[in-house]
């Protein structure tokens, strides 16, 4: 747990004060849960303090930008498949232009997001300075596409799409949710914009 100061204390979970409460999401393939802490005794960590923090940030928002590309390949891939499945007057969708051009454009949108992923998570390894800038980009970048990429994906489906049967809505609801997460695309590049100094701290 980090303190106001920023600085991270280690609590015990049996310890009397605390309360774990679980949190109803839209994203039922994980569990999300607020930690209420009521005079605890904690354990100050050594040499912890606001830059620790920054660091932990850092790292969720690019683990969640990785999970978004996860997310957002799956459903691509499974889009595909079933472009190239249903048939409709007499062919696969997957040969009608406009379903070829929701495929292409969502491809062209995610690939390049593996780049801007793979240096976040490089720069967080071997160059710390630059690590919090490419946090907020990868996440606030992969936000806006996965949301691209969950709408799309699910439109090729058509109305299966929205069906527990195409399962597309748990991928759907897991974009949603990371987008979210550590802070929202508007407010994460908001912040990337006061780390370069173009709006005041």
């Amino acid at each position: 747990m980090a303190d106001q100061t920023g600085r991270q204390h280690l609590v015990a979970a049996n310890a009397v004060g605390v309360q774990l409460i679980a949190l109803p999401t839209i994203d039922r393939t994980r569990s999300v849960g607020e930690l209420r802490l009521s005079g605890v005794a904690a354990e100050p960590l050594p040499g912890s303090g606001p830059e620790t923090t920054r660091r932990i940030v850092d790292a969720g928002r690019i683990m969640l930008a990785a999970d978004t590309l996860g997310a957002g390949a799956a459903m691509i891939e499974q889009a595909v498949a079933y472009a190239g499945q249903r048939v409709q007057f007499g062919r696969p969708i997957g040969s009608f232009q406009a379903v070829k051009h929701m495929c292409a454009e969502m491809a062209a949108a995610l690939e390049p997001c593996r780049s801007l992923v793979w240096y976040a998570a490089h720069a967080f390894d071997h160059m710390p300075d630059e690590a919090p800038l490419m946090a907020c980009h990868a996440k606030s970048h992969l936000s806006e596409v996965g949301r691209l990429v969950a709408r799309t994906s699910t439109e090729v489906h058509g109305g299966m799409g929205f069906t527990d049967l195409a399962g597309l809505h748990f991928w759907f609801k897991r974009i949603g949710l990371d987008r979210q997460l550590l802070g929202g695309p508007e407010t994460v590049r908001n912040e990337a914009a006061r780390l370069q100094g173009w709006i005041a701290a």
